[in-house]
Formats: C-alpha cells, structure tokens, sequence
C-alpha cells in the first residue's frame, strides 16, 4: 500500500535593504589659558666693607710731616740754632776780652777763625730702608650681603571649552523584492 506523500516548497523572502550611516563628529576646542608669571620681589641689603690704611709712619720716614709738626720742628731747630749762635759769639767775646792786650798779634782772631771754618761733614753713612717696613698699617673690615627673594607663584586661569558634539543617526530603509511562500502538495 502506498501512502501519499506531501511535498511542501517554501521561498525566502528577499530583501533590498538601503543603509545610511550615521554621521557622528566630535571637536575638542582648546582650552583658553592666560599664565601670568609675576616677577618676585628681590632686596638685596649690602654691608660696605671699610679699609684704613695708615700711612703717617711711612710717610715720616720718608720726610714728609704734617704742616704743623713741620713748623714746631723748623721753630725748634731755629731755637736751638740760635742759642749755639749766642754761646759761641758769648766764648768766643770772652776769649777776645781775656787774651786782648796780651802781645798775641791777633793769634786769638786766627784760631776763632780757624774754628768758625768750612763745612762740618755729617757723621758715617750707611744704608737705610725707607719707609721702614711694616709701617704702612692695614686695616680691613669685610662688608655682607644680604639677599631675600620672595618668589611669587604664576597666575593660570584656564577656561575648559566643551566639546562640539554633532550626531546625525542613520536610516535603514527596505523594500521587498520576493515575498515568502509555502506550496504544499499531495502526491499519490
């Protein structure tokens, strides 16, 4: 015995399907910044450093004497100069007075004579270092220095810009091109 058969046939259904993409842009804008860095403040105090410098010993060594010192010397000297003049003109008057007379035919004016005569030489020489050494005297006092900074921190000011965000979706649109269907048939 044969039994009937179904024969069953199916279609797919096809599609056309038209896609458009969606469009998405993003831009990040910089940021808009302002730095300012402020100088810092700088003082600076300073000591001088001093420096004596003391001469006078040189200087006398070489000669050289203050006016006044030099005047009292010259007036000194002069006095004592004077006073030899005085004693010798006085020794020598009383040798005149006590020989005159005496039968010496002016012997007594020859020897004063002879005694008054020509240059004295001063004494030896030698040799002498001048000015003598360490009579320059040095003093000196180191100044300071004395510096404070005071820093100053910069100035930021930062606008953060938002981002430019632009989105267009997409569209997907279809249409069909062959329908489903189901055929079933009987054999037999």
């Amino acid at each position: 015995m044969q039994f009937p058969r179904i024969q069953i046939k199916t279609t797919d259904t096809k599609l056309d399907l038209n896609i458009q993409d969606s469009i998405q842009i993003i831009k990040q804008p910089k940021a808009d910044l302002k730095i300012e860095q402020p100088a810092a403040i700088v003082e600076i105090n300073k000591k001088d450093g001093t420096l004596h410098i003391d001469s006078t010993q040189a200087r006398r060594d070489l000669g050289y004497f203050p006016m006044k010192e030099v005047v009292q010397k010259y007036a000194q000297e002069g006095r004592q100069e004077m006073l030899k003049g005085i004693s010798r003109r006085v020794r020598e008057g009383n040798q005149m007075m006590m020989t005159a007379g005496k039968h010496q035919d002016g012997a007594v004016f020859q020897q004063i004579a002879k005694q008054n005569h020509g240059p004295k030489r001063p004494g030896p020489y030698n040799i002498k270092f001048v000015p003598s050494v360490g009579s320059v005297k040095i003093d000196y006092i180191p100044g300071s220095v004395d510096i404070n900074i005071q820093k100053r921190n910069p100035e930021i000011d930062a606008k953060v810009n938002k981002p430019i965000h632009d989105y267009q979706p997409g569209k997907v649109t279809g249409t069909i091109v062959q329908r489903p269907s189901i055929e079933i048939d009987v054999i037999g």
